[in-house]
C-alpha cells in the first residue's frame, strides 16, 4: 500500500479508501491510485482487512434442493441484495436432507468464516437440538416454522392458498381438488392446511389430497388421476411447474381448460404467461424475500444481536385464462 501511495503521489489513507470503495475520493485521484495499483500488481488482501475490521463481509447460504424454481430465485435475490450491500455470498448446497449433511454444511461455513447465514431449507431439520450453528454467526431462515428460535422470512403461503381456493369457489365450483407438494415441505404444509380451512369454512367437501415433488412430471402423473375424476372441475396446484404437467394431462384426456376444468398454480414464474392457456396463479415476490433476508441478517450483524420472529411477504392472485365458472350440469 505504501508503494502504491508513493507512485500515485497520495497518502496511504487515500489508497485504503480507494481499495475499499469508499466515497469522497476525487475521481482524478481515484484513477491515479487505480493506475498505480495496476502498474504494481497490487491487490487488497481481503483476509487482512477482515482481521483488521473483525468482519468478513461474506454471507453463507445453505440451500437444499437446487432444482426448484422458487429456491433458485430466492438464492438469486439473496446474492443480488448482498452484493448491493458490499457482501460476497458463499453457497453450500445440502445434497440430501439428512442431519449429517446439515451439520456438515454448518461446520464448513464456520471454517469459511462468514458473518451471517441464510438458510433456504424446506425440510424439518432445524427442529433438532443436534444441529448447532457456528458461534457468533447471525442467522435468517427462509420457509420454516422456526420463528421462535431464529429470524424467519417467508412468503405468506397461507394467504396465497386462501386466495387461490376462494377464487375457484367464487367462480361457482362445488369444491376444489388439491395437488400438494412433498409432505416434508413447510410451504406445501401451509398451503394444504389453508386449502382445508377454506373448504371447511364454505361447507364444501374435501377431496383426497394428491402429492407431487414440485416437478412437471409429477404434476402430469397426478393430472391423469384428476382427469379421470368426472366430479373434478377445479384444481389448486401447489406450484406452477406441477400445474404445467396437469395442463398436459387434461389436454391428453380431452378435458378442456378452463371450460371443463379450472386450474390455479402458485409461484407466478415468468413462463406461466406462455402456458396454454395462460395460468392463473399466486404471485410470490422472491426478490422481496431475498431483500428482507439480507436486510435482517445485516441488521443482526451490525447490532451483534440475534433476533427471532417471522416476517411474511404478501402474495397476490394473478387471474389469467386457466380459470372460469364450472360447466353447466349435463355438459
Amino acid at each position: 500500500m505504501a508503494d502504491v501511495a508513493k507512485l500515485a503521489g497520495v497518502s496511504a489513507q487515500t489508497v485504503s479508501r480507494v481499495s475499499n470503495g469508499y466515497p469522497g475520493v476525487v475521481e482524478g485521484t481515484r484513477q491515479q491510485v487505480l493506475a498505480a495499483m495496476k502498474e504494481l500488481g497490487y491487490r487488497p488482501n481481503s483476509a487482512a482487512r477482515a482481521l483488521k475490521r473483525g468482519e468478513f463481509r461474506t454471507l453463507g447460504v445453505i440451500l437444499f434442493n437446487m432444482s426448484t424454481i422458487g429456491n433458485m430465485r430466492t438464492l438469486e435475490a439473496v446474492a443480488t441484495s448482498a452484493a448491493e450491500e458490499g457482501y460476497a455470498t458463499t453457497l453450500l448446497p445440502v445434497t440430501a436432507p439428512t442431519q449429517d449433511q446439515v451439520r456438515g454444511a454448518f461446520t464448513r461455513l464456520g471454517e469459511l468464516a462468514v458473518d451471517g447465514i441464510v438458510i433456504i431449507m424446506e425440510v424439518h431439520l432445524l427442529d433438532t437440538a443436534t444441529v448447532t450453528l457456528p458461534p457468533n454467526a447471525q442467522v435468517v431462515v427462509v420457509d420454516s416454522n422456526a420463528g421462535d428460535q431464529y429470524s424467519v422470512v417467508d412468503t405468506d403461503q397461507a394467504g396465497g392458498a386462501e386466495a387461490a381456493v376462494q377464487h375457484l369457489l367464487d367462480l361457482g365450483h362445488a369444491t376444489v381438488w388439491h395437488l400438494a407438494g412433498p409432505e416434508e415441505s413447510f410451504a406445501a404444509e401451509r398451503r394444504v392446511a389453508r386449502w382445508r380451512t377454506v373448504l371447511a369454512a364454505a361447507g364444501r367437501p374435501e377431496p383426497e389430497v394428491l402429492r407431487g415433488d414440485w416437478s412437471a412430471e409429477s404434476g402430469y402423473r397426478a393430472g391423469l388421476r384428476l382427469a379421470a375424476e368426472p366430479e373434478c372441475t377445479a384444481v389448486f396446484v401447489a406450484n406452477d411447474q406441477m400445474a404445467l404437467g396437469v395442463l398436459r394431462a387434461m389436454h391428453e384426456a380431452g378435458r378442456r381448460v378452463p371450460e371443463d376444468v379450472s386450474i390455479v398454480g402458485f409461484d407466478d414464474i415468468p413462463e406461466t404467461t406462455s402456458y396454454m392457456p395462460p395460468l392463473t396463479t399466486v404471485h410470490q415476490d422472491f426478490a422481496e424475500v431475498g431483500r428482507r433476508c439480507v436486510a435482517t441478517v445485516l441488521r443482526q450483524i451490525r447490532n451483534d444481536e440475534a433476533e427471532s420472529g417471522t416476517d411474511l411477504v404478501p402474495t397476490r392472485l394473478v387471474v389469467r385464462g386457466s380459470t372460469a365458472p364450472p360447466p353447466a350440469p349435463g355438459r
